[in-house]
């Protein structure tokens, strides 16, 4: 069948993508911006990519009119605005005009269970894009989960940085709402499944795995499967604000997804009984099961996705393609060259940098400089990376984005997203004569960009010299 999938750079997509070549399916991938999308690592022939924004309609004439099924894989929960529901609404108005006027027959879309009485804003704005997909020319599928358990997923992250980091928490009441987690494996098997499966038509379900669980006894669970002994003391006075600043400041998250986070977990999400998991013969996987699957990708360096790798932030709205072009017009730059060794065991240490692996020379400043932005209201340190060894174009890197990751040019650029007086990039380049040239760029906006850049100067010399020797050593 010929497919559109949206939502490619997002985790669930990038999961599925796979799968569906896999299976023999031409697939159409939407991207907002062709340079996030890495091509290299798809040789099938039956993969297309164009770019379009689905909050600007008059970009979606690229999507073929001879498509059989389309995903709607978009959310924009995480988005720093904080408007997302109007997002969203505008986001699925604008699909479902364009794919009425093409062959689609069916529409699958992932959404949230939304079985309570009250529903927080992100799962009523879920069930909003559900009515405005229902209804048209083509028959809607609608997979409702819950906790998504995965390597990379953003309920995997946060439970694992709460219960490796804390040997005792103390925590808001809501730990005591309960959920049914999945595992992603089961999630990606019903969206493929269901494809053309004439009975799913204009239905809706929802999807969990067997485990009913708090999410106090997820956390405990996890620590058990990780051989770590953890206490949880649950108290009645912390607000939803200081909950999301709880989550915050100990967990990887953004504030504004961390607040929506807050108000979608004081919501029981529980599934409706169903034999959609029979009908597609799915074998539901365990919670603890679904940890340890998710942990041995993670120790093979196979996470093939992660929610922190999403755009959110309004800075690339435009596309990177704005953003690869370096300035240099009113930049301050620090350049900085030297003869390596070996250019091959250099260039693997330049695509081996930060996470867990540090910056090479100085950790203690970055962690500084981290704490700081985080104070500040910034991404900080915590992103880490998604691979130790590999990366590319659209993944984050501590408190940077990589732009660009040709290893074939030997070039690596990276975009600043901790909060500045202006713009940062930095970029490591080794030349045909074994040369490597360590590039920092600043942008300042006006004169408190200025005095940033004199303030940071004298740690400039001491971090990037450092840095810059030990790459090449």
């Amino acid at each position: 069948m010929k497919i559109l999938l949206t939502g490619v750079t997002g985790y669930i997509a990038q999961r599925l993508l796979p799968v569906l070549l896999e299976n023999g399916h031409e697939v159409i991938c939407c991207v907002r911006d062709k340079n996030r999308f890495n091509r290299k690592n798809y040789s099938d022939s039956n993969l297309t990519v164009i770019e379009s924004d689905f909050l600007n309609e008059s970009s979606l004439q690229e999507i073929p009119n001879d498509i059989d099924v389309a995903y709607y894989l978009i959310h924009s929960m995480s988005t720093q605005s904080g408007d997302f529901e109007n997002m969203e609404e505008l986001c699925a108005s604008n699909f479902k005009n364009r794919i009425e006027q093409t062959n689609a027959r069916q529409v699958i879309y992932l959404s949230g269970i939304d079985n309570a009485e009250e529903l927080s804003k992100h799962l009523s704005s879920r069930k909003n894009v559900e009515t405005i997909l229902s209804g048209s020319k083509f028959a809607l599928t609608t997979l409702k989960a819950g906790i998504i358990v995965g390597s990379g997923s953003a309920s995997f992250e946060i439970i694992r940085d709460l219960v490796e980091k804390l040997p005792f928490m103390v925590t808001p009441r809501w730990l005591k709402t309960r959920c049914q987690p999945i595992a992603i494996r089961n999630v990606v098997e019903f969206l493929e499944r269901v494809i053309g499966r004439s009975e799913t038509y204009n239905k809706s379900y929802d999807i969990g795995g067997p485990d009913i669980l708090s999410y106090k006894e997820m956390l405990l669970r996890f620590a058990k499967v990780r051989g770590l002994k953890r206490r949880i003391l649950i108290v009645p006075v912390m607000t939803p604000k200081i909950s999301s600043y709880w989550l915050y400041f100990v967990t990887a998250t953004s504030y504004a997804l961390a607040k929506n986070l807050v108000n979608s977990m004081k919501v029981e999400v529980i599934c409706k009984p169903n034999n959609l998991a029979e009908m597609l013969g799915i074998k539901l996987i365990d919670f603890d099961t679904s940890i340890k699957l998710a942990f041995d990708k993670i120790e093979q360096n196979q996470v093939l996705s992660s929610w922190k790798d999403a755009q959110t932030s309004d800075i690339f709205r435009e596309g990177f393609s704005k953003l690869i072009e370096v300035p240099v017009n009113g930049c301050f730059i620090d350049i900085r060259t030297i003869k390596v060794k070996n250019s091959a065991a250099s260039l693997e240490k330049i695509w081996s940098i930060g996470g867990k692996n540090g910056w090479y020379y100085g950790n203690w400043l970055w962690e500084i400089r981290g704490v700081l932005d985080q104070i500040a209201g910034g991404v900080g340190m915590r992103r880490g990376r998604k691979s130790d060894t590999e990366i590319v174009s659209g993944d984050t890197l501590d408190f940077w984005r990589v732009l660009l990751a040709d290893k074939d040019e030997k070039r690596l650029l990276l975009y600043a997203e901790m909060k500045l007086p202006g713009e940062a990039w930095l970029e490591f380049k080794i030349d045909e004569n074994d040369i490597l040239t360590q590039t920092a760029t600043f942008r300042p906006l006006g004169v408190l960009g200025r005095l940033y850049w004199y303030a940071v100067l004298p740690f400039h010399g001491f971090i990037f010299n450092g840095m810059i020797n030990k790459i090449a050593g």
